[in-house]
């Protein structure tokens, strides 16, 4: 419990960066190998739920930041409006191009799943870095 203490804010915004990077990171290595298998609208479907899913942590670390320093300023910060209005609106626009992207194109909705799944899967990979850490 003491390395949490020491945890900072930006540590926690370097750890939802690190994720971004590892959800780009796979997007990279995955997108030709499901193109090459499954096609280009498996493949876009892929690249729909990553980028949904990467945007969604980007969207995350802004509230998040946001969030601490109205916090940390004891509510003097500046107004959270514009941040929880930015943060709906991308969760509708998400909610718009799943819709879409299911309604068009023709790829396998496990690809769009596994798009989708990979911010779940670099947290996951950025948390058990985060406890190895810890623990050696």
């Amino acid at each position: 419990m003491e390395a949490l203490k020491n945890y900072s804010d930006e540590d926690v915004r370097r750890s939802v960066l690190t994720a971004v990077k590892i959800v780009l990171i796979a997007t990279a290595v995955a997108l030709p190998l499901v193109w090459w298998k499954f096609g280009w609208s498996t493949a876009l479907l892929l690249l729909v739920g990553a980028a949904i899913s990467g945007s969604g942590l980007w969207e995350w670390r802004k509230l998040m930041t946001s969030m601490m320093a109205y916090m940390d300023a004891g509510g003097e910060a500046r107004p959270m409006a514009p941040v929880l209005l930015g943060f709906f609106l991308r969760l509708g626009l998400a909610v718009v191009v799943l819709y879409v992207s299911l309604k068009f194109l023709d790829g396998s909705v496990y690809a769009l799943a596994a798009g989708l799944g990979m911010g779940v899967f670099a947290l996951t990979i950025e948390a058990l870095r985060l406890v190895k850490a810890w623990t050696v």
